[in-house]
């Protein structure tokens, strides 16, 4: 694999090759992005201090990290944990500059929450792509609970406005299955007087949930439906944080298209709203093997053994959908490889994510010799594909980048992926744990 980069010290550091003839080891994929975000945003507004072990010291938590400092908390890093002494929800402090969440979409959504709650004044901004993408599905509920929010093409699109303080509880049923959104919700609903009920067409990740009773909060759930009263108090804890499924898929993937490949994942969070890669990895005949499955801080977690298989096509549609929204760029690729022609459906989310993913994993995969026919809320892609090599680029997406240097490890010919530093968002450390395990 050759890479276009422009920090010549990410090369050096890496001294990636091409196709590999083997990919065999046993590897701990970085602590979970999304756990990790709602860890530090909880130990801020709790009494007492928090410990966040085996956090993910990626772009985007480390934003999380900046803002929650901005707001006055007193955040310290050490060895692989980090130390947070909570001010409680009314602790925190007006900022005198504007809150930069880079390029994370959780930290700007789930603050914005967090913060219409506080009678402060707050503004969040981020990157090119944060502000393209839609903000609408979380400022509306949030100005139902009565929170004052303005923003660009009236508060659709970042940077955001937000004076809070004055919330009520609600009743919100919202028109697609978002952990963000209802995220966003129960997290004002902690500081609003009533009840906060959010109900989805379907779960949605619960980390969110999971985790407020580990900080001591009374969280009522039934399906799709979660509940919570006003006005709870958080006490700081330990969060023991798991490794990221989303970022261990990439490495599953890698070791099922790759011949002579057998891995070794270690606890890996199993978390049931996120396991979909391992239902459509079972569902397309992967070699996968769950074993000794523990719970770690209120997170069900196991060790992955994958192995070299032979995969057929599958149909993905309807509830599965957010339990892999963010594989579905890595599971394009596995379909390249398989038996039979692959649908994706019901995925137009993915058109809101730090690219149009849709478009944009269509059109790497084709710079790379791939035939791909988009629709409006997926793909359809033809099995049993060679991966002819090529120019391609990450555009920008730490997903789109980790799938283009999985798609190297079997190519006719080296990639040449631009914008690779984009992996640091999610999983800084994957480029050289991809080329350790190659043989």
């Amino acid at each position: 694999m050759t890479i276009r980069n422009q920090d010549p010290i990410q090369l050096e550091q890496h001294g990636l090759s091409k196709r590999t003839n083997g990919l065999k080891g046993t590897l701990k994929v970085p602590g979970d992005k999304s756990i990790t975000h709602r860890a530090i945003m909880l130990g801020g507004i709790a009494e007492g201090q928090t410990i966040v072990r085996n956090y993910l010291k990626s772009a985007d938590c480390m934003s999380t990290v900046q803002c929650m400092r901005d707001l006055g908390v007193q955040i310290e890093e050490r060895d692989d944990s980090l130390y947070i002494e909570g001010l409680g929800y009314s602790g925190l402090k007006e900022p005198d500059k504007v809150l930069d969440v880079g390029n994370s979409g959780t930290t700007i959504r789930l603050l914005s929450g967090l913060l219409a709650g506080l009678p402060i004044y707050t503004v969040l901004s981020g990157d090119s792509s944060i502000h393209r993408r839609p903000m609408s599905r979380v400022s509306d509920p949030l100005r139902r609970m009565g929170a004052k929010i303005i923003g660009r093409d009236g508060g659709r699109l970042a940077p955001l406005s937000i004076n809070g303080g004055g919330t009520e509880g609600i009743l919100y049923e919202s028109p697609i299955a978002s952990a963000q959104v209802k995220s966003a919700i129960l997290l004002c609903g902690l500081h609003s007087s009533g009840t906060t009920t959010v109900t989805e067409p379907y779960l949605s990740r619960d980390h969110t949930e999971r985790m407020l009773k580990g900080f001591g909060v009374e969280v009522r759930r039934e399906g799709s439906t979660v509940e919570i009263q006003g006005r709870q108090t958080l006490k700081g804890t330990k969060v023991d944080v798991p490794a990221d499924i989303s970022s261990a898929a990439f490495m599953l993937a890698a070791a099922v298209i790759t011949p002579n490949s057998h891995l070794t994942l270690m606890e890996v969070g199993l978390n049931p709203t996120r396991t979909g890669i391992l239902d459509i990895l079972e569902r397309m005949g992967a070699n996968v093997t769950i074993k000794n499955e523990r719970v770690l801080t209120e997170e069900p977690i196991a060790d992955l053994v994958v192995s070299t298989s032979n995969l057929k096509a599958v149909d993905i549609e309807g509830d599965i959908i957010p339990r892999l929204i963010d594989e579905l760029p890595i599971i394009a690729l596995l379909a390249t490889q398989a038996e039979g022609t692959t649908t994706i459906k019901d995925a137009s989310e993915l058109r809101y994510k730090e690219t149009d993913r849709i478009e944009a994993v269509a059109q790497q995969l084709r710079n790379i010799g791939i035939r791909v026919e988009t629709t409006p809320d997926g793909m359809i892609i033809e099995g049993k594909q060679s991966i002819a090599g090529g120019d391609a680029d990450s555009m920008g997406d730490h997903r789109i980048g980790m799938m283009l240097a999985v798609a190297s490890c079997i190519s006719d010919a080296p990639i040449k992926i631009n914008n690779l530093s984009a992996v640091g968002i999610s999983y800084p450390s994957f480029l050289a744990d991809l080329d350790s395990l190659s043989e």
